[in-house]
């Protein structure tokens, strides 16, 4: 990340050097993307949601003051848009269908005389469970455990992403990853 480059595009796309915004979705989109899904579970919803926190962000690029990362800034209204999203679609059942782990055909994408399809299949099926699990947790709960644990964000940042003390990150962290916990050992594939 550099942030002094973030604030000299911001500083240009005020100037009126749209092109420059277009630079900082470039560098943060794949990333927002990630996070986002991990969050809503659901490729077309976290689309949606990043292209409206890109949108939110351009609106209201002038009241940035620039006293955290752009990044920061960014992640948070995206966070809070797919903690939004998910409170407002807690009760409804996913027909979505789930992200193939494994390829358009099922097939492993690593095609080498190295790749170990099982160990691929394996992987994709604790990966699906990990996600179920995930989507059982509360949206706070998911939030905090996804920043920390999935993206390595330090205790500062989420409290900032999320608006909330660190007293409070540690103490949704400290619960989530015990309800993760129960919810996985209950649902332990039997061998």
């Amino acid at each position: 990340m550099r942030p002094a480059d973030d604030h000299r595009l911001i500083a240009d796309c005020l100037k009126g050097r749209t092109e420059a915004f277009g630079e900082l979705v470039r560098r943060y989109q794949d990333r927002l993307f990630n996070t986002v899904y991990r969050l809503v579970d659901n490729a077309e919803d976290a689309q949606d949601v990043v292209q409206d926190a890109f949108f939110n962000a351009y609106q209201s690029l002038d009241r940035f003051k620039g006293n955290s990362q752009f990044f920061t800034w960014l992640y948070r209204i995206a966070v809070n848009a797919a903690i939004s999203l998910k409170r407002k679609h807690r009760s409804t059942v996913s027909l979505h269908a789930k992200v193939d782990f494994l390829g358009q055909q099922g097939e492993p994408q690593d095609a080498s005389a190295f790749s170990q399809p099982a160990q691929h299949l394996e992987r994709a099926e604790e990966e699906q469970r990990i996600q179920e699990a995930l989507n059982r947790l509360s949206p706070d709960h998911r939030a905090v455990l996804i920043l920390k644990d999935l993206e390595e964000q330090k205790y500062e940042t989420i409290a900032e992403i999320l608006a909330v003390p660190i007293g409070t990150i540690r103490s949704r962290l400290h619960r989530a990853r015990l309800e993760l916990r129960v919810i996985l050992q209950k649902e332990e594939p039997k061998e």
